[in-house]
């Protein structure tokens, strides 16, 4: 019998197995990697990226695994809110100018503005509702975050905007992978704090890429990891639980004294068959939205005008960001060396538009649109280019959603649950979780074992001299 079944090999999958290495533990991933939405690829210098970027930093359980695992992170040096719209690329500049710099109608210029303002003075207060408080429970905080304007949509929040400035507001929003009518008012704010970088700092890049870390904690647990290992059911006994899975053609189980159960929430309604009933229904609640990006090579020799963003907001096309994989690389850089990693991001309905082409349609709209954006020749420099699904791409935060918090995350089953979507902190999220969810585990553990202990014991009215 295993002290530990983990069950999924994302990020907190393979958190949780990382504190949990010194107990006797098996990983099973279902697919044929670990890592789940993290994915990144080394190229020479750079790295393509498809899946999580950005991360949290100091004081942070992401800065605290960085540390264990020994993976190096650091500061996004270039712009994190740029934005491109009818012709007008902008990098610099105070991001409350920007209506005042791209080309539109006076009508959306003042609709824009009169949002910006609504939407300026709700961030404050989210900054204040997110800060940590001294001594406070993380449980808290997060109710705390999830109760926040999380009665109405983020579309009704706003109301009704001019097609340019409603262009121009919601590809922030909708980076949540939830379109403005789907999306609470209260994340949708907290995507512009997080944007504006207030209140939160999802601001740090992994040297190498994402998967240096998932690779590197993969590596560690070594034969632990079991790849291709799909679970179909996890069911209680009176002192363990019983993980059924198919692996290579073949139906097998293992057993454990407790499971972390770190898929999505799709798939742990699924196979988590004998959880609380009100477990399981929050978990079918639990909404996602997809996502689809795409990662380009390139081997321009000249400095381009991109070179200083990091995000560039794209309103009006195929994907609504671009994102700068080389910005890490290109800030320690004295000359401008050769070669850039662009990924494109296309979320909720845009995604769902692209979903059924193919990959070659899908990378000739990128690409149409990446030489509208960031300069005519930027498709003849492009050596390498990938797409990537995701169709369960990231859980969103709807209205009503903080109402299944608590159930959520009710403990006293053998079975524990982790993953982002017990929270609004995206990779932070599914770290912490993993985590905790190993904490939890480790002092189910460490407490059986005494108790076996003291069992073993002899009374004191039987011992003999």
């Amino acid at each position: 019998m295993k002290d530990v079944v983990i069950v999924g090999g994302g990020l907190a999958g393979l958190s949780a197995g990382w504190r949990l290495r010194h107990w006797d533990t098996v990983l099973l991933e279902s697919g044929s990697r670990v890592g789940g939405r993290i994915r990144s690829e080394r190229r020479g210098r750079f790295w393509l990226n498809w899946g999580g970027h950005v991360f949290a930093g100091a004081g942070s359980s992401t800065d605290a695994l960085l540390s264990e695992v020994g993976v190096s992170a650091a500061q996004v040096p270039g712009s994190l809110a740029g934005v491109a719209m009818n012709g007008r690329l902008l990098i610099k500049g105070p991001v409350q100018a920007y209506p005042f710099r791209i080309p539109m109608a006076m009508s959306s210029r003042v609709a824009l503005v009169r949002a910006g303002v609504k939407v300026s003075g709700q961030v404050l207060r989210y900054a204040r509702i997110v800060r940590r408080r001294p001594g406070e429970d993380p449980a808290v905080r997060q109710q705390r975050i999830y109760d926040f304007e999380n009665d109405r949509s983020f579309r009704d929040f706003v109301g009704d905007l001019p097609e340019d400035a409603a262009a121009l507001f919601y590809p922030t929003v909708t980076r949540s992978a939830a379109d403005p009518h789907e999306i609470a008012a209260g994340a949708g704010i907290g995507y512009f704090s997080l944007v504006w970088n207030i209140g939160q700092g999802l601001d740090r890049n992994i040297v190498g890429g994402p998967s240096t870390l998932t690779q590197g904690i993969g590596a560690a647990l070594g034969d632990r990891v079991q790849l291709d290992a799909r679970v179909d059911e996890i069911v209680h006994r009176k002192r363990s639980v019983v993980v059924r899975y198919r692996q290579n053609g073949r139906d097998n189980e293992v057993e454990g004294r407790c499971v972390v159960l770190a898929t999505p929430a799709t798939v742990s309604h699924q196979v988590a068959v004998d959880l609380p009933q009100d477990i399981r229904d929050a978990l079918g609640k639990v909404v996602y939205g997809p996502y689809v990006s795409a990662a380009f090579l390139t081997d321009e020799s000249t400095p381009q005008p991109w070179d200083a963003a990091y995000g560039i907001a794209t309103p009006k096309r195929s994907f609504n960001i671009v994102l700068n994989q080389a910005s890490l690389v290109r800030g320690g850089e004295t000359t401008r060396q050769p070669g850039s990693s662009i990924m494109t991001f296309s979320p909720a309905g845009l995604a769902r538009d692209l979903l059924p082409r193919t990959d070659d349609e899908i990378l000739r709209l990128y690409t149409d649109d990446l030489d509208q954006v960031l300069g005519s020749g930027f498709g003849d420099s492009v050596v390498e280019a990938q797409v990537q699904r995701w169709e369960t791409g990231a859980p969103y935060c709807f209205p009503g959603r903080g109402a299944l918090q608590p159930t959520l995350t009710r403990r006293g089953s053998r079975v524990i649950l982790a993953g982002d979507y017990l929270g609004t902190l995206y990779t932070e999220t599914a770290i912490s979780t993993g985590f905790s969810a190993a904490q939890e585990a480790a002092s189910l553990l460490a407490t059986e074992r005494q108790q076996r202990t003291v069992r073993g014991l002899p009374l004191a009215a039987d011992r003999r001299p």
